[in-house]
């Protein structure tokens, strides 16, 4: 999974960065115009991974993993003139969600670049942004699609699959003109395969930071509304989070007492990420290795062998599935066989979040 970090220079971006990475990137007190990324790869916390590798003792224990990439900041225009710069709007829609990185915290040494502080204008803005590059992009492509459909040549199944994408833009491109997000149309899995390689930055899922610096996150909170799918919002106190994030354990422990804060950034963004993205982890276990495994929501026991290895899925033949709760409550693999909650699934199992997967392959 990878999440790009997006927002208005000066936004704090790499601060957020540096606390969910425990990175070191520069934070500056100027916006330098460059197109920089940082990148990191992060363990996705789970305590439960912790919980199965003590009762498994493996030679070795790998944690699901996420990738942060910290983008150079989004000035005001950059949508405009025929669309973002290639290379920038590359580095966003590689990503499979964004962090939305606003503003809301003061400070004279950092002045912000409209004048002053206000986060609903900078979510206003940015998204402006995003939404005139989306429509560039969904204008030039209605435009060939026409031209394409006004030519001889095409068969009769292209014309019709012409004719679904061209529907399916014009429906964009009034939402778009209408200053919406993609996000918020109602769009099967169908619908979005053919319009995956327009790069299009508004259908994806975003997450709001409001980077507090160090004034109570919980009040900055209450205070924005922003209301779309595929939308949540968290604060977070970006340069209290950041200083956490550089500290020993013991000493993160006694920073977040004195703060008051409950645990750092990078669970309760990574969990956040994961509930926009419809994603959960499933498990594999014996004395080699504990892992955890990232998959849909809703993916089937075949599917899940796929995630393992393509031969488990083409050879699949059962999976053997204990729930996390049952397989801890039970004490171990053969108790929970002996205690029945350890049974055999097949391909069209709907694996859940937590499940104890072991697939039997005829490959």
């Amino acid at each position: 999974m990878q999440i790009g970090i997006i927002g208005l220079p000066l936004s704090g971006k790499t601060t957020i960065f540096n606390a969910l990475t425990r990175g070191h990137a520069d934070v500056a007190n100027f916006a330098s115009g460059k197109l920089q990324v940082h990148t990191a790869s992060v363990q996705v916390p789970d305590t439960r991974i912790d919980v199965l590798t003590k009762m498994f003792n493996p030679r070795k224990t790998i944690y699901a993993q996420v990738i942060y990439n910290d983008i150079a900041g989004l000035a005001r225009g950059i949508g405009e003139k025929g669309g973002m710069d290639g290379n920038l709007l590359n580095q966003i829609v590689q990503n499979d969600a964004l962090v939305h990185v606003v503003r809301v915290f003061e400070n004279d040494n950092v002045p912000h670049l409209e004048g002053s502080i206000s986060p609903a204008r900078d979510l206003e803005m940015l998204d402006t942004e995003l939404i005139l590059s989306d429509l560039g992009v969904v204008e030039r492509r209605i435009e060939r699609l026409k031209t394409s459909l006004g030519k001889g040549g095409a068969t009769p199944q292209e014309r019709e699959a012409f004719q679904r994408e061209l529907a399916q833009l014009e429906r964009f491109q009034t939402t778009l003109e209408g200053g919406g997000l993609l996000r918020d149309l109602e769009l099967s899995a169908a619908e979005l395969k053919p319009l995956r390689s327009l790069a299009l930055t508004t259908l994806k899922p975003t997450l709001v930071v409001l980077n507090t610096g160090e004034q109570n996150a919980d009040q900055q909170r209450a205070s924005i509304r922003y209301d779309h799918k595929q939308t949540q919002i968290v604060a977070l106190q970006g340069k209290i989070e950041m200083e956490l994030a550089q500290m020993s354990d013991e000493e993160a422990q006694m920073f977040l007492a004195e703060f008051g804060i409950s645990e750092p950034s990078l669970p309760r963004v990574i969990h956040l990420s994961y509930q926009l993205l419809g994603l959960q982890s499933f498990f594999t276990v014996g004395e080699d290795e504990v892992r955890a495994w990232t998959i849909p929501v809703g993916a089937t026991a075949v599917e899940a062998a796929g995630t393992i290895h393509t031969d488990l899925a083409k050879g699949f033949v059962r999976a053997e599935v204990v729930s996390y709760d049952n397989l801890i409550q039970s004490g171990g693999m053969h108790q929970a066989k002996t205690a029945g909650v350890l049974r055999l699934e097949g391909k069209e199992y709907v694996v859940q979040d937590g499940d104890i997967v072991h697939i039997r392959s005829s490959i």
